[in-house]
C-alpha cells in the first residue's frame, strides 16, 4: 500500500431512490422472518414516480406456501411497504407514501433452488447460491472502517436526523455525499474535498436560499469531521448543480442492490458478486459477507493486523466453503496462513453455522439498508456481525 495518496468514498441517504428500494426489500425480509425464521426471501424492489413494484421468490409458513397466499398476507406486505416510505419521509406529489401505486409480483421459490438449499435426510443445508464474499477492517476509525466512507455516512445521517427532528425545514429525503481524504503514512490526515448534494424544499433556488443551505451543510461537515480536517472553502461543494428540488424515485428510478459499494467499504476493499438487501440469510451473498466482516474486524481488534481482508467462496447446494483467504496487507503480527488455519476452528463457516453463530434468522435487516451494513454499533439482536466477541479466542490462539 502506498504511504501517501488521496482516496475518495461516497454515501447516499435513506431517501436516495436505490436506498428506498433496499429498505423496502429488507422490510419485506423482516416481515417474513418475523413470521417464520426459516423463510426464504429474494425480494427485489423497483421505485419510480408514484410506483413501487415488488418481484422475486419467497416461501414462508403462514404467509406464502404451496403456491398460495395466506388471507391478508398481501395487504400486510403493502402496509409494511407504505410504512417504510412514510418513515423515510416521502410526501411529495411525485412520490407519496399514501398514494403511490403498489404492484406485488412476489411468487413461490423455485423447487430446484429449494432442493439445493434445504437440509434433507443426510444432506446438510447448502449455500443458497455460488459466489465470492469479502470482509474488511482497518484501524482508521474506532469502528474499524475506512475513514472516507465512515465520514460520508455520518454527514448524511446528521442531515437525516435534523430533517426528522425539524431542526431545519428545508431538507427533503434524497441526498448524496462524497469525501476525499489525504493519507500520510497510510493514515488519513485531512479532507481535500467534500461534496454534498441534498434535495431541498421549493423556494431555495435563489442566492439567499443557496447561501442558507450552504451555511447549514458546511456547519454539519465541520461538526462531523475531526478538528483541522475541513478543506479550503473552494473545495467544499454543496449542490454543485445549483437546484435539487426534484428527487427521490420521482427524480430517478431506484432498484434494490445498486449501491453495493456504499453498503460495504466505499471502494477501499473488494466486493463479491452480490448485493445484500432483500435476501434471507441462507443467501451467502448476505450471510457470508457478514461473517467475513466479523472475522476481519475481530482480527484487527485483537491486534493481529492493522488492516485485514477476508474472502470466502461457496457453491450452491454445498455446505462447506470452497475457500478461505486472509490478507493482512503487510500489517499482520502473525502469518496470514496461520490465521486461515485457526478461523474454521473458531467459527463454523457453513451457511447454517454462520446463521447460528451470528443469530441471523431474525427480523433485523431494515436498519442495515441505509448508511452501510458495516461500522454500525451492535444493539441487541441488531448488527451482530459488528461484535468483537472473538477477540479473546483469537488472542489465545496466538499467545
Amino acid at each position: 500500500m502506498r504511504s501517501q495518496f488521496l482516496f475518495t468514498s461516497e454515501s447516499v441517504s435513506e431517501g436516495h431512490p436505490d436506498k428506498v428500494a433496499d429498505q423496502i426489500s429488507d422490510a419485506v425480509v423482516d416481515l417474513f422472518l418475523s413470521k417464520d425464521p426459516e423463510a426464504r426471501i429474494a425480494c427485489e424492489t423497483l421505485t419510480t414516480t408514484n410506483l413501487v413494484v415488488l418481484a422475486g421468490e419467497i416461501r414462508c409458513r403462514g404467509v406464502y406456501e404451496n403456491d398460495a397466499w395466506a388471507p391478508g398476507a398481501q395487504a400486510e406486505i403493502e402496509a409494511v411497504v407504505r410504512a417504510t416510505v412514510k418513515r423515510i419521509g416521502y410526501e411529495q406529489d411525485g412520490f407519496h407514501w399514501k398514494s403511490f401505486e403498489f404492484i406485488n409480483r412476489l411468487h413461490g421459490q423455485s423447487a430446484h433452488i429449494a432442493q439445493g438449499v434445504d437440509a434433507v435426510g443426510n444432506k446438510d443445508e447448502g449455500a443458497g447460491d455460488q459466489g465470492i464474499m469479502f470482509g474488511y477492517a482497518t484501524d482508521e476509525t474506532l469502528d474499524l472502517m475506512p475513514a472516507t466512507l465512515y465520514y460520508s455516512h455520518k454527514i448524511l445521517e446528521r442531515l437525516a436526523d435534523d430533517r426528522h427532528a425539524r431542526v431545519v425545514d428545508f431538507l427533503e429525503p434524497d441526498a448524496k455525499s462524497q469525501i476525499t481524504l489525504e493519507y500520510e503514512n497510510e493514515k488519513p490526515v485531512r479532507a481535500t474535498a467534500v461534496v454534498v448534494s441534498t434535495q431541498h424544499a421549493m423556494g431555495m433556488d435563489n442566492d439567499e436560499g443557496r447561501a442558507k443551505l450552504r451555511a447549514y451543510v458546511k456547519g454539519v461537515m465541520t461538526e462531523i469531521l475531526p478538528d483541522g480536517w475541513m478543506p479550503d472553502d473552494a473545495e467544499v461543494y454543496v449542490n454543485p448543480t445549483g437546484c435539487f428540488e426534484i428527487g427521490g424515485p420521482d427524480g430517478d428510478a431506484g432498484l434494490t442492490g445498486r449501491k453495493i459499494i456504499v453498503d460495504t467499504y466505499g471502494g477501499a476493499a473488494p466486493h463479491g458478486g452480490g448485493a445484500f438487501s432483500g435476501k434471507d440469510p441462507t443467501k451467502v451473498d448476505r450471510s457470508a459477507a457478514y461473517i467475513s466482516r466479523y472475522l476481519a474486524k475481530n482480527i484487527v481488534a485483537a491486534g493481529l493486523a492493522r488492516r485485514c481482508t477476508i474472502q470466502l467462496a461457496y457453491a450452491i447446494g454445498v455446505s462447506k466453503p470452497l475457500s478461505l483467504y486472509v490478507d493482512t496487507h503487510g500489517t499482520g503480527t502473525v502469518d496470514a496462513s496461520a490465521i486461515e488455519a485457526v478461523l474454521p476452528r473458531l467459527v463454523d463457516l457453513t451457511p447454517r453455522g454462520i446463521r447460528t453463530h451470528l443469530g441471523l434468522n431474525k427480523p433485523i435487516y431494515q436498519p442495515s439498508a441505509a448508511y452501510g451494513h458495516f461500522g454500525r454499533k451492535p444493539d441487541g439482536d441488531f448488527f451482530p456481525w459488528e461484535k468483537t466477541d472473538l477477540v479473546a479466542a483469537l488472542k489465545a490462539e496466538f499467545a
